[in-house]
């Protein structure tokens, strides 16, 4: 198994680079002015692509991890390979947004209504009426995919913010058994100072005594010599 520092981010490369060939294959397949008899067709291949760009981004986030634990010697290199990524995805997004347009406005307008003649008053005003809400509609629809985008990426910041918070927890405990062993150090440390000093004392009692004593025996033996 290859453990460099590299491997994951083009392990995620690898996957990204399938995702976005498979991306790329449907919405070519998919991207002409069909009938509508093709419209369903089109709106599955669509779903498809959309779960596609969801795990696209996904790797981008693996990378964007991977990229944060590597040296600084090589690290550059690999975040433009991340940029451009980033800059492919965001290019297959707006294609798909596109088709997405295409799609509504075909479902929207029958083929007979998109061939009414020019000169039918009627024909003209009902389908430019469709076609501004068809416009409206992807507006809506882009408004969406805006907000659940800052939702995720939302997401993604109180996910980093927890992670941060574990670890500080973690550093926390960590001081506070650090804390806790140096206070049973400490209160070690405390009773054999006590003992050294009472048994500092005792020996200092014994001194005396012994002095004492030795006193004692020379006024005595002095006494008994001068009688």
């Amino acid at each position: 198994m290859d453990n460099t520092p590299t491997s994951l981010f083009e392990s995620y490369e690898r996957d990204f680079n399938d995702i976005t060939a498979s991306i790329k294959k449907k919405l070519d397949q998919n991207g002409g002015d069909g009938e509508q008899a093709g419209v369903e067709s089109r709106k599955a291949a669509l779903r498809r692509v959309e779960m596609e760009l969801d795990e696209g981004d996904e790797m981008i986030s693996q990378m964007e991890v991977e990229i944060q634990g590597m040296p600084q010697s090589i690290r550059s290199k690999y975040v433009a390979r991340l940029k451009a990524g980033k800059s492919e995805l965001a290019k297959l997004k707006k294609q798909a947004k596109d088709l997405s347009t295409q799609t509504m406005r075909a479902q929207l307008l029958p083929a007979s209504l998109a061939s009414a003649p020019s000169d039918d008053p009627y024909g003209t005003d009902q389908r430019t009426r469709l076609l501004s809400g068809t416009e409206r509609l992807a507006d809506g629809q882009m408004r969406l995919e805006e907000s659940r985008r800052v939702a995720l990426e939302t997401e993604d910041v109180g996910a980093d913010i927890l992670r941060n918070l574990r670890g500080q927890r973690e550093q926390i405990e960590h001081a506070r058994d650090t804390l806790h062993q140096a206070d049973s150090s400490i209160d070690k440390a405390a009773g054999t100072l006590k003992t050294m000093i009472r048994r500092m004392y005792q020996q200092r009692w014994t001194t005396a005594a012994i002095i004492a004593v030795l006193i004692v025996l020379i006024v005595l033996i002095l006494y008994f010599k001068l009688r």
